[in-house]
């Protein structure tokens, strides 16, 4: 899957912020690390696996 012009910039702001949500997580340094890899490992997968269950607070 290939993302070019405004896909591809939304996407990485995307995953930008939940690397940085991550990182303020009151999760173990362990955990955030395995998350931050998954989410820049795997642009759009990660970010939608991080939002559904990743560490922190859910916004639902």
């Amino acid at each position: 899957m290939e993302f070019t012009g405004i896909g591809g910039l939304i996407v990485l702001f995307a995953d930008i912020y939940a690397i940085i949500m991550i990182l303020q997580s009151p999760a173990k340094s362990v955990h955030k690390l395995a998350w931050a890899l998954v989410v820049f490992l795997l642009p759009l997968i990660g970010l939608v696996i991080w939002y559904l269950a990743g560490p922190g607070k859910k916004p639902f």
